[in-house]
């Protein structure tokens, strides 16, 4: 079909209308910082459980997973079972911390361990990388959407107008709704993607003859249903190992140490809800990547293993030419659906660190005082010019958009999780060991990260950085976490131990 039709278009009008309404509706009767940080914490686990996985599922996600195994195979969840081992790890060592007290950020709880200095700094390290990430993320959107629309809009418009669009709507109801809107938000998006998805699966069936028998047997046949993968080559991203241990210390960095997900479970009613989110998610997680991934087989029986460009084209190019009109709007919806997730959960995160644990320690007000619900609002009018202007002004030069985003949180995620590690198996760790730890691991992982490109523009330093070019991604927070640690280690011998026990979570009052 190739072109987006006016049901189509109305819609996507009526999705994003529709979704814009319920936050504004669900942001009314706000009055206070609590409420617009963390609901009161009264939002059901169900509910944050959806709104941690629409979290993660970003634009690309949507499209490019198919792409994995039409190409491969089902490997790729390996590492999802290593996002469920990290999950279980977290709700059992980092949540029940959070839980002993009125807390709003993650980093709250480094300045109990350390001290000021270290929050401030964890917290504006999260801040600067999730503002440069999410703005390439909404970029990208564009990208498939581009794809989809192909010649319904003039190409030199459909990247500005997509980032304005995405950006204003998710703004209007993340500003006015704040954490209830975008978690309900994120429930209906949810819904939204996966039904995109579960159409997606119907047509390829309907499509292909003998049906989904028929592509079970041809993937079972050509070996693409093979999920485990033993091999202990460092440089390939998915096996068992990189699944198990890489992607273990991904989602403890991700769901322990990053204000994006811990502000979600922290809106929880209490401990158990919070971690029956948290568990659950990793789980639904799993289910959806089997989706993504099946329609990848599917297409590749519907395409009888046609070559495309590029990965990412495969699915937008199904969605193209056999989508009915009405449901190629679904999709588009869908992919905008993953993206407003990600904006919304950003902004409101931002706002948060930048209110709770800067203004507010700088100001010394207390976090009921009205004052601060109305800075937490102008702070998320600040974010989304960052986010979507950053989004207008990135140039792409060649290098995919995801692995730039994914690039960015990955050293960000090592030097994190290294404190909290610090933090918890550290006697003698201290301020003095925190921050140059967090420094030296945010440093040294961009080395890791681009060393290929690195070694490709620096003949000179090829054979310094073969080694570290063939790592592949899931790997890179373990690193990061472990160089975190042992710098902290090694500074916090340059000290005398402490003569008391660090200061234990619950010693504090609720900030």
């Amino acid at each position: 079909m190739g072109s987006f039709s006016a049901l189509d278009i109305a819609v996507l009008v009526l999705y994003m209308g529709g979704t814009t309404f319920l936050g504004v509706y669900l942001g009314r009767g706000q009055k206070s910082a609590r409420d617009y940080f963390v609901a009161s914490h009264s939002i059901p686990w169900w509910a944050i459980l959806f709104s941690v996985v629409a979290t993660e599922t970003s634009a690309l996600t949507f499209i490019s997973i198919p792409g994995l195994a039409y190409l491969g195979d089902f490997s790729f969840l390996q590492i999802v079972v290593g996002y469920i081992i990290g999950r279980i790890v977290v709700a059992f060592v980092l949540l029940p911390r959070y839980y002993q007290g009125e807390l709003v950020t993650a980093y709250a709880l480094l300045e109990r361990r350390f001290g000021v200095a270290t929050r401030r700094f964890a917290s504006i390290t999260f801040m600067v990388t999730r503002a440069f990430g999410d703005s390439v993320r909404v970029f990208a959107t564009a990208i498939p959407v581009a794809l989809i629309l192909g010649p319904s809009v003039p190409a030199e418009y459909v990247t500005p107008i997509s980032i304005l669009v995405l950006g204003a709507f998710t703004l209007v109801y993340t500003y006015e709704g704040g954490m209830r809107a975008v978690v309900w938000t994120d429930v209906l998006q949810t819904g939204v993607y996966l039904l995109g998805g579960i159409a997606a699966v119907w047509l390829i069936g309907d499509g292909v003859e003998g049906g989904w028998r028929s592509i079970m047997a041809g993937a079972a046949s050509e070996g693409k249903l093979r999920v485990l993968d033993f091999s202990t080559d460092v440089s390939k991203p998915h096996t068992v190992w990189a699944g198990l241990l890489g992607g273990g210390f991904l989602s403890m960095a991700s769901h322990g140490a990053d204000q994006l997900i811990v502000q979600r479970l922290m809106a929880s009613s209490s401990l158990r809800d919070a971690r029956r989110a948290l568990i659950g998610s990793g789980f639904a997680v799993l289910v959806q990547f089997s989706l993504f991934l099946l329609i990848g087989i599917g297409l590749y029986a519907y395409y009888n293993a046609r070559v495309f460009p590029k990965p990412d084209e495969i699915f937008p190019t199904f969605i193209i030419e056999v989508m009915p009109p009405g449901m190629t709007g679904l999709v588009v919806a869908a992919i905008l659906a993953a993206a407003m997730s990600t904006v919304s959960g950003s902004l409101n995160s931002l706002s948060a660190a930048t209110t709770h644990d800067i203004y507010v320690p700088l100001t010394g007000r207390s976090t009921d005082d009205p004052r601060v619900f109305r800075a937490g609002r102008m702070f998320t009018l600040f974010w989304a010019v960052i986010l979507i202007g950053g989004a207008l002004l990135y140039k792409n030069q060649g290098t995919p958009v995801v692995v730039v985003a994914r690039s960015v949180a990955s050293f960000t995620y090592g030097g994190l999780l290294g404190a909290f590690a610090l933090g918890l198996g550290w006697r003698r760790g201290n301020q003095r060991a925190a921050i140059p730890g967090m420094a030296v691991g945010l440093a040294s992982l961009p080395l890791v990260v681009f060393a290929k490109p690195l070694a490709i523009a620096y003949p000179f330093l090829s054979e310094s950085l073969g080694p570290l070019a063939r790592i592949a991604w899931p790997w890179y927070v373990l690193i990061g976490t472990s160089i975190t640690f042992l710098t902290g280690m090694l500074s916090s011998l340059t000290h005398p131990a402490p003569t008391s026990s660090p200061q234990s979570p619950s010693s504090s009052g609720r900030a």
